[in-house]
């Protein structure tokens, strides 16, 4: 009431003058209850106050932060806005309004309303709370969970707040003004209406985005918005990948090419690499065969490793083509990995994405090399680098060993025994014997650097000459004989006559001289074979030509012993001009 107006209590009177200002106020005050939502007028916004009249006696006053994200700029003196009664008057005679409490009770009301429905709620998610976010529903404020944030994790909300979003009402408390919210089940739900709309219209060769949902040892699980597609470690890329993992992340967003899709199982396989050019088609026409190129070594196996020479185009260098001389060695102790290596391309199958590498034959073949620098005959020096039990490995220039067989270390022990006068480190001298490039051999030896005992004892004597031998040994199965001064040659029963009568080595004693027919004669290797049954043989086949055959009257006995003592006249001539 104003200053100048009388109210009469009990039996006092009230003048008429005042009666309608006092029937007005009256009327407004039985009209309006606290706790009501009542409408008002701006009258003044200063120092971030909103002075509101909503037709009491006094004004009242409200923090014009109230007035909510975004309005409090557009407010203006002469508004009309809905405000919250508290009090008739408080504390400092002034109407207690509140714009926040009547934008929250017509906000519950409405959300009550959309709650009962089902329907979705339009939000911003605005702070951050223990346990989660707080999110303003249009004047209310509602609790967002953590785990009602996405489908998966998310480790950055920022890009999430601040802007309007849709979300669905779990949990509504009025007398506690608890409300809980869900951003996940609307996701959930578009998830669903997004899947089956995916699953009616997916083709292979479509291109889609992906998030990177799961990563296993053989590929990743691809989330193209609410189906799920495997995308196999094959497919990520043309270049080898170990682990999916060197190439995916989780929360990564792809995109992916659909290369199968299976009706009955719903089963989608995708690819990455489909997206890009196949490198394997122009391999044969940038890498031919024969030519030199540069790479990285990716990884080294059991039986070789694996370079790449470009971006998704790896070959296989086998453990054979990787050395010249190391055989019987681990590809990791002749390269390493990331290590840069020249190679040369062997065999391309561009069909099998298959490339053949060398690296041997981006140098010099030691084998080429010592056979266009050492002949046969040549003579060598090198360490003893093994002894075996069939000979002695010498180390040669090049990295390469050739090999002296046993049976050319010596001209007059065997092979056996001459092996025991050598050891590992010796430094030898040897003659070249025989060069076999493709089979990567090289035949050496010792004993060749001296005179052959052949040569030696036998000077002229060529294979098919007659011999005189002396017995040195007689055996059941034959006799040992000597032949010049150090030769020794074993004759076989077989070998002993002519006549199978007389094959009898007891008909010899050690002493007795014979003669023979060479029938074997290696002065290189010193090998020498006689036969008496090739002498007479041949002996038969002279007499009967020079003195006739037995019809002319003379027998075989006596053909025979004149074309023997022709023959021993010969020789006796022969020794007395000796």
């Amino acid at each position: 009431m104003k200053a100048n107006t009388a109210v009469q209590k009990n039996d006092e009177f009230i003048t008429t003058e005042n009666f309608a200002e006092l029937f007005e106020e009256y009327m407004q005050q039985n009209e309006l209850a606290e706790g009501q939502v009542v409408k008002g007028r701006v009258t003044a916004i200063e120092n971030g106050i909103v002075t509101v009249d909503v037709g009491l006696k006094s004004e009242g006053k409200i923090p014009l932060k109230e007035f909510g994200h975004g309005k409090a700029e557009e407010l203006k003196v002469g508004d009309d806005v809905e405000v919250y009664l508290e009090r008739f008057e408080n504390r400092h005679g002034e109407t207690g309004l509140s714009r926040e409490k009547a934008l929250r009770e017509e906000a519950w009301e409405r959300l009550e309303k959309l709650s009962d429905k089902g329907e979705r709620v339009d939000g911003v998610i605005f702070g951050r709370v223990k346990g989660g976010f707080t999110v303003d529903l249009g004047g209310a404020v509602a609790f967002l969970p953590g785990s009602q944030v996405d489908i998966r994790p998310v480790r950055d909300i920022s890009p999430l707040m601040n802007i309007s979003q849709p979300f669905q009402i779990l949990k509504m408390d009025r007398k506690r003004g608890n409300i809980v919210v869900s951003r996940r089940a609307v996701l959930e739900e578009s998830r669903l209406e997004a899947r089956a709309e995916l699953l009616e219209n997916v083709k292979e060769g479509q291109v889609l985005d992906g998030v990177v949902k799961n990563i296993t040892d053989y590929g990743a699980f691809i989330d193209m918005g609410g189906v799920d597609g495997l995308l196999h470690v094959t497919d990520i890329s043309w270049k080898r990948i170990n682990h999916p993992s060197e190439v995916l992340s989780l929360g990564q967003s792809i995109k992916v090419i659909v290369t199968k899709f299976d009706e009955n199982s719903k089963r989608i396989s995708l690819g990455m690499k489909q997206l890009e050019s196949n490198p394997w088609e122009t391999i044969g026409v940038k890498y031919p065969v024969g030519s030199r190129i540069k790479g990285n070594i990716t990884n080294i196996t059991d039986y070789g490793a694996f370079v790449e020479i470009e971006p998704g185009i790896e070959g296989l260098v086998h453990v054979s083509e990787m050395s010249w001389t190391k055989k019987n060695v681990h590809p990791s102790k002749m390269v390493s990995t990331s290590q840069e290596v020249e190679v040369q391309v062997l065999d391309i199958d561009a069909s099998k994405h298959r490339i053949s590498l060398g690296i041997k034959q981006c140098e010099e073949n030691p084998w080429t090399h010592f056979s266009s620098t050492y002949k046969v005959g040549s003579e060598i020096e090198g360490e003893i680098k093994n002894v075996t039990d069939f000979g002695l490995f010498v180390g040669l220039s090049g990295d390469i060993d050739g090999l002296v067989h046993h049976s050319d270390v010596s001209w007059n022990e065997s092979g056996e025994e001459a092996i025991k006068n050598y050891k590992k480190g010796d430094v030898v001298k040897a003659k070249v014997l025989a060069i076999d490039v493709e089979k990567e051999r090289i035949s050496l030896g010792i004993k060749q650097l001296g005179e052959s005992p052949v040569q030696a004892d036998l000077g002229d004597v060529k294979k098919g000459d007659a011999v005189t031998c002396t017995v040195t040994k007689v055996q059941e199965d034959g006799i040992e004989v000597k032949v010049g001064d150090n030769l020794t040659a074993f004759i076989k029963k077989a070998e002993l006559a002519r006549d199978r009568q007389e094959q009898r080595a007891d008909r010899f004693a050690v002493g007795d001289r014979v003669d023979a027919k060479v029938t074997t004669l290696e002065k290189a290797s010193g090998k020498v074979a006689v036969s008496i049954k090739a002498l007479e043989v041949e002996n038969q086949k002279r007499a009967i030509e020079e003195y006739g055959s037995t019809d002319s009257g003379a027998s075989l006995g006596d053909i025979l012993g004149a074309a023997l003592s022709e023959a021993s006249e010969k020789k006796k001539k022969t020794a007395k001009k000796s």
